[in-house]
């Protein structure tokens, strides 16, 4: 094994979400990346994903963890469940990494194939110990799938202006490694971006957001029935967590302010979309918005007043 190998520029964790096809394309757009920097990709993986240990033959490059059995506070069949994996994979694959650099991915979101080349540029050019990356939505796209990348990542979608920001996505985030080993108690049994960032920024650390680091992030067809409960699960969870970093008049504003959320969260999803060239889709979705952000603040105002996930 050379000195590279060994000690990579960068160390790319892969959140599996969709497995199965969803998974080994996203590591075939990885396996066609232009010119990147010595890395390394690792895909932590527990025993709800039988089918991942099949793909070592065909992606020899890849790093893939078995972490074993996962028992999660809530059964792997609920949303929470799930998130509750998706946190412990990260965590894991934080802990194994190896590189200079250390960034996230999730199998939905396909890098282009210049971004971990701009990853390691970034970080040198900015100085910033954590750089997040713009979010397109990869067609095609129902008008509700179209709705949900709206309410999750419509904020980094392209055209944005690159600079200082309050917040990256973990969808595509990258980190100085220094910084994730100083952080490590928080994260290392969940990983949970607003905790991470926020420890970061209460530290005088800089987010950036820069319009060169492009995923394309998709998802099979999805229904209502699907979407609902887990847009009002993430916003629980969500709001447990601000919870941890905020005063109590700080959780009861928010509380009592919660009618007022829902309307102005479609006015700027609105605004942000007709500025980045969206705007007749956005109305075409706007019902599908509507209900999504709404089923979001309900969970997260739940998360305030229980303090629970």
């Amino acid at each position: 094994m050379s000195e590279a190998s060994q000690t990579p520029e960068l160390s790319i964790v892969v959140t599996i979400v969709d497995g199965g096809e969803g998974l080994r394309d996203f590591l075939r757009a990885v396996a066609a990346f232009d010119d990147p920097p010595p890395h390394e990709v690792i895909v932590p993986y527990d025993a709800s994903r039988p089918e991942v240990p099949a793909m070592a033959a065909e992606f020899p490059d890849v790093r893939f963890l078995d972490i074993g059995r996962i028992d999660p506070i809530y059964p792997i069949t609920t949303e929470a469940g799930l998130h509750e994996l998706y946190d412990r994979r990260r965590s894991r694959g934080l802990a194994a990494a190896r590189g200079r650099i250390v960034a996230i991915l999730e199998d939905r979101g396909h890098p282009r194939a210049d971004w971990a080349r701009q990853v390691v540029a970034l970080h040198a050019e900015t100085g910033c110990k954590v750089v997040g990356g713009a979010i397109e939505f990869r067609e095609p796209a129902s008008l509700l799938n179209f709705a949900f990348w709206v309410t999750d990542f419509g904020r980094y979608g392209l055209p944005f202006e690159s600079g200082p920001v309050q917040w990256v996505s973990d969808v595509n985030i990258s980190y100085a490694r220094d910084a994730l080993e100083e952080m490590r108690p928080i994260w290392i049994e969940r990983y949970h971006e607003p905790l991470v960032n926020q420890h970061l920024l209460d530290r005088n650390e800089t987010l950036w957001l820069s319009d060169r680091m492009v995923v394309l992030h998709g998802r099979a067809p999805c229904t209502l029935g699907r979407l609902v409960p887990e847009r009002f699960y993430w916003g629980r969870l969500f709001g447990h967590i601000r919870t941890m970093i905020m005063t109590d008049r700080e959780r009861w504003k928010m509380i009592l302010l919660s009618p007022l959320i829902p309307p102005l969260l479609w006015l700027r999803h609105g605004r942000t979309q007709f500025r980045k060239g969206h705007g007749l889709r956005y109305l075409k979705a706007l019902p599908y918005v509507m209900i999504l952000t709404t089923a979001w603040v309900i969970g997260e105002v739940w998360g305030y007043v229980t303090r629970r996930p």
